[in-house]
């Protein structure tokens, strides 16, 4: 696993979500839904789009950005399979390493998960919410209809240009004409609404609590809300049925449906070992305010996790505002008063003492920081320091 690249990441995650074309309008009465072992004629518009995902799936194979992580590809594939007990064995999916909130599905059965969905879900009910929102895309052909409404508005000569992009005939892109694209060509607000249906229905076959969708699309706009330089509505409000509105029909139709499981101990098990590294991704974004508000709703789970302490504080460091540097050393000494932060806690803690002036405190933290990660980076920047304020 590397380190995230926006631009690169971005080409990725949209890929897949960018196949299928246009703001639908067609009418798919005549289109059968999805079948297990289906594959169409190649001498068909169908064909030819599989075609295009097919050569675009080999290129997220091979990825620098894929998640090659034996257990969470297996615990993907599972959820999939429980969701899907039907079709299951005709889709593929790939976990990304992209810090943003995104999960999406090609006509082909090619699912992508981005790491940092993975970061926002709080249990395993809300992870399944989102993929069985994307398996009603699949099962409904919504791609395939896309691409048509393309044709028939003569947007055929993007589609194209774009599908070779993809798969890697040409350039993909830069990011401001990804973003142009990603907020142009996509679902329909009546596909949205029919693949919320059917992952609802999913959810409750598979033994999942409905509700836990409304809660994911709450926790979105919490995040949106928060984000002082949001001048309009971002690319995923803008091209789905009205924020509010969602939200509701998604609870109410919960509320019509009983019972149900979160598997919160079981998600929790495999988040914990990458989640510091999802965490560190999401700060690379700079979005700050964003941030507090999934740390803090991270933190209601679990108020006593040093971890999640000490990367709220790390937030405070780096957005370096007014009163932040306080912030900053109040909240590690929390952390480090929790327990189970990373040694990074005292490093962090040494760097705000030596800005303050409190030299033999920041000598000390520096240090146990060293005493507990002899084998670090930047050791040698530690101690170079810490020889010369002797």
């Amino acid at each position: 696993m590397i380190a995230p690249h926006r631009r690169s990441v971005l080409g990725g995650l949209c890929s897949c979500g960018l196949l299928g074309l246009g703001g639908c309008v067609t009418n798919m009465a005549n289109e059968a839904p999805m079948t297990a072992g289906y594959r169409p004629q190649s001498d068909t518009d169908e064909g030819g789009l599989w075609y295009i995902v097919d050569r675009v799936e080999r290129n997220v194979e091979r990825s620098r950005y894929r998640v090659r992580d034996p257990d969470w590809n297996t615990y993907l594939t599972d959820i999939v399979r429980r969701l899907s007990p039907d079709l299951h064995a005709d889709m593929r999916v790939y976990l990304l390493r992209a810090p943003y909130f995104n999960a999406s599905m090609a006509p082909n059965g090619m699912m992508q998960v981005n790491s940092g969905l993975l970061l926002r879900a709080k249990d395993e009910a809300q992870l399944a919410a989102v993929i069985g929102h994307e398996i009603g895309h699949y099962t409904q052909k919504h791609g395939l209809a896309r691409m048509r409404d393309a044709k028939a508005r003569a947007d055929v000569g993007i589609f194209l240009s774009m599908g070779l992009a993809l798969a890697g005939v040409g350039a993909a892109g830069d990011l401001a004409n990804l973003l142009l694209i990603a907020g142009q060509y996509s679902y329909s607000r009546e596909h949205e609404r029919e693949a919320d249906e059917i992952g609802l229905q999913r959810m409750a076959a598979a033994g999942y609590r409905p509700m836990a969708a409304s809660e994911v699309w709450q926790q979105l706009i919490e995040e949106d809300e928060a984000d002082p330089n949001r001048q309009s509505p971002s690319v995923l409000f803008a091209t789905h049925p009205a924020q509010q509105e969602r939200m509701e029909t998604l609870k109410g139709r919960a509320q019509q449906i009983s019972g149900g499981d979160r598997h919160a101990d079981r998600y929790r098990t495999h988040i914990s070992k990458i989640r510091a590294l999802l965490l560190e991704d999401e700060l690379r974004l700079r979005q700050y305010d964003r941030s507090l508000v999934l740390l803090r709703r991270l933190q209601a789970e679990t108020p006593e996790d040093g971890e999640l302490i000490y990367f709220e504080g790390e937030v405070y460091r780096l957005r370096d505002g007014d009163g932040d540097r306080r912030l900053a050393r109040e909240t590690y000494e929390k952390a480090l008063a929790a327990g189970g932060c990373p040694p990074e806690a005292w490093r962090a803690l040494g760097q705000i003492q030596r800005k303050d002036s409190q030299h033999d405190a920041a000598r000390g933290s520096f240090r146990r920081y060293l005493e507990l990660k002899p084998e670090a980076d930047d050791r040698m920047i530690i101690k170079s320091y810490l020889e010369r304020s002797v």
